[in-house]
């Protein structure tokens, strides 16, 4: 019984005595509009977070993964995903791996430039272009990537599988994909107008 009270995270045993105290973690953490402002003009959102458990010989350790969204409002987005035994490390590490892997998406009026489906695994992602004053039509895992990255307006549907991590990287695929309608104006030579209406 020495070695089981020697634990030096200080917190239960390992006969799943962490059980209670990892499920409220978890309903206190699990929250999809929990965000955190950083010391830059990056702007932080949490997505989902999942109390994962593993099974040893005295019973079961409980760690947590965390997929954020951070950008600055402007274009600029990136995801992360941290996993660590606490809620806080997790997050924190979820934040740092986003912001290395920051993207520029493009913007047209506070909103998309045009229609773009996305896919990744098995989710797969409507995005369209909606009039000024909509709002974000979207789903809790693609809103977050939506408002982090700046777009006010904007219809999406979700049409495969619901779990965050697919939704969110579904998104980023079908924002990445998009085209910047100014740099289609001058590459062909025509005005913007002409873009949009040929």
């Amino acid at each position: 019984m020495a070695e089981l009270n020697n634990n030096p995270r200080g917190g239960g045993n390992e006969r799943g005595g962490n059980d209670r105290r990892g499920a409220g973690n978890d309903r206190r953490g699990n929250n999809n509009e929990q965000s955190r402002t950083g010391d830059s003009d990056l702007k932080e959102k949490v997505v989902a977070i999942n109390r994962v458990a593993k099974v040893v010989k005295g019973g079961r350790r409980f760690s947590f993964s965390a997929i954020v969204v951070v950008g600055d409002g402007n274009g600029t987005v990136g995801y992360g995903l941290g996993k660590a035994n606490e809620v806080t490390d997790a997050i924190a590490k979820g934040i740092d791996d986003a912001k290395k892997n920051l993207v520029k998406v493009p913007l047209y009026k506070h909103t998309v430039p045009h229609v773009m489906e996305g896919k990744y695994s098995g989710g797969f992602v409507l995005v369209q272009p909606a009039a000024a004053g909509t709002g974000v039509i979207a789903g809790g895992a693609m809103r977050a990537v939506f408002e982090s990255a700046g777009i006010k307006d904007v219809l999406a549907k979700s049409k495969g599988s619901s779990n965050p991590h697919n939704v969110v990287k579904a998104t980023f695929d079908a924002l990445l994909k998009m085209r910047d309608p100014m740099q289609i104006a001058q590459a062909r030579g025509i005005t913007l107008a002409q873009v949009f209406n040929g």
